[in-house]
């Protein structure tokens, strides 16, 4: 039975008559009556007895009544939450990461959401990665990539990615010829980061901190660049995951070694306050940054 058909009835029994019925349908009379004697024809029972100008259902009518307001409220009530869904879909996130280093890797996502999800404005806000926790919990920042596993209840975390940090140095350095670093090498190191303060810094919170260990010299090199250079002239050493250095043309001098006996590997998380984690466009944001770092 065709959805018109039930328009028709519940136009009818509302209206009362043949007349107002028309107006509210936008067709003639003789249309509306060759429609309802067609369905009356097809179900093989009257919708309506008329007596003058009034209309009222039969037993059976009544019951497609029922059935025809139940069809509009439902189909009313997806389309309502259809518009909720789309209006859902648009929407700003700030985002930052505690480790500078994923900075690298975020602008090819940003630009690949763009593409997949146009109406979500992502805004990459750097600086101050130390603080990520807080500005998510003061609302400073909708989503944020951490190391370290906050415990509140306010957030939910998802764990995205999980990578190892190398020591990176020079051929020539002495720490070289050994297989792994221990954190009491690094007493005698020249550590190369890209910004203090040293919370912030993944080699020192996971591993040097935890052991008391503090580097002889540590400076703060903003530019990967730089940083590869001075290593280049084995005038220090950065900790890094390897991809991180994926876009640079590596010297040949330049090597990889181990941080401890098994490596030293951390986590990453996505982090955003719980009672913005159904939103739609922060659902689908996650969902996407899942699907390309979740390994």
């Amino acid at each position: 039975m065709e959805l018109k058909y039930f328009r028709l009835i519940k136009t009818i029994a509302e209206e009362g008559n043949l007349a107002n019925s028309s107006e509210r349908l936008f067709l003639t009379q003789s249309a509306l009556s060759h429609q309802l004697r067609d369905l009356e024809e097809r179900l093989g029972f009257k919708v309506f007895r008329r007596s003058r100008n009034k209309w009222e259902l039969t037993d059976e009518g009544t019951e497609l009544y029922k059935l025809a307001n139940k069809l509009f409220s439902s189909i009313d009530e997806s389309f309502s939450n259809i518009k909720h869904i789309k209006e859902g879909s648009r929407g700003a996130i700030k985002l930052s990461a505690e480790c500078q280093s994923f900075f690298h890797a975020i602008p090819e996502f940003i630009q690949k959401m763009g593409i997949l999800y146009p109406e979500i404005d992502i805004d990459l806000t750097l600086g101050a990665t130390h603080q990520t926790i807080s500005q998510v919990l003061s609302n400073e920042i909708d989503i944020a990539i951490v190391t370290s596993k906050p415990a509140s209840e306010e957030l939910t975390i998802v764990k995205v990615y999980e990578d190892e940090i190398f020591a990176v140095m020079h051929r020539e350095n002495q720490f070289n010829t050994l297989d792994y670093l221990e954190a009491s090498h690094f007493s005698k190191i020249h550590l190369l980061i890209n910004s203090f303060p040293l919370e912030g810094v993944s080699v020192y919170e996971h591993f040097l901190k935890p052991n008391k260990i503090n580097p002889i010299k540590i400076s703060a090199i903003p530019f990967t660049e730089i940083t590869l250079s001075m290593i280049q002239a084995n005038m220090g050493i950065m900790c890094a995951p390897k991809w991180q250095l994926k876009p640079f043309k590596l010297s040949e001098e330049i090597a990889f070694k181990r941080i401890s006996e098994n490596g030293l590997k951390r986590n990453h998380y996505l982090v955003v306050k719980t009672e913005h984690r159904n939103k739609k466009y922060i659902h689908d944001f996650i969902s996407s940054f899942e699907e390309d770092f979740l390994k």
